[in-house]
């Protein structure tokens, strides 16, 4: 026989939510940025046929850097901050990953900058774009519906005049 309490009903268990959108941009985002920057590291040091070509190289490198920095402007253009915070995870993966190209490229931070610099560089402009988006949005909705003053509830009355 078998017992039906609720007690001993079967639990179905819900599927667990996913992730949140910044999270998962964030890191799609800095594994591009990862990959581009050892990409380019590669092809500036260890590809001495591309030397001739170095222009085109570092245009090349630089393009792709900044394609891939504007992912989570253009996916949360309108949530700043879900694009502060995607676009910081996507940044700070990418730094670690800089630091960690150091120890093997040893001229690395006097060449270019230390990773605190890069760290602060993607901080200072990720939160100009955010606050700049916020302005922009602020801006937008007021356009749409004007600020109308409120009026004031006296708290005690005004004297009448004869």
């Amino acid at each position: 026989m078998t017992d039906s309490s609720p007690d001993h009903a079967e639990h179905h268990t819900l599927p667990e939510p996913l992730p949140r959108p910044a999270l998962w941009t964030g890191l799609y985002t800095g594994s591009l940025l990862v990959i581009v920057m050892f990409g380019a590291l590669v092809a500036a040091n260890r590809l001495p046929w591309l030397d001739n070509r170095a222009l085109e190289r570092n245009a090349a490198s630089y393009g792709l850097f900044v394609i891939f920095m504007l992912i989570p402007i253009v996916r949360f253009l309108r949530q700043p901050f879900q694009m502060f915070s995607s676009a910081m995870i996507g940044w700070v993966m990418f730094v670690v990953a800089y630091d960690l190209a150091g120890f093997y490229f040893h001229n690395l931070f006097q060449v270019l900058r230390t990773p605190f610099e890069a760290l602060i560089e993607g901080a200072i402009i990720y939160g100009v774009l955010a606050a700049g988006s916020w302005v922009a949005g602020m801006v937008l909705q007021w356009r749409h519906h004007p600020i109308a003053p409120r009026r004031r509830r006296a708290s005690h009355p005004a004297p009448h005049h004869r």
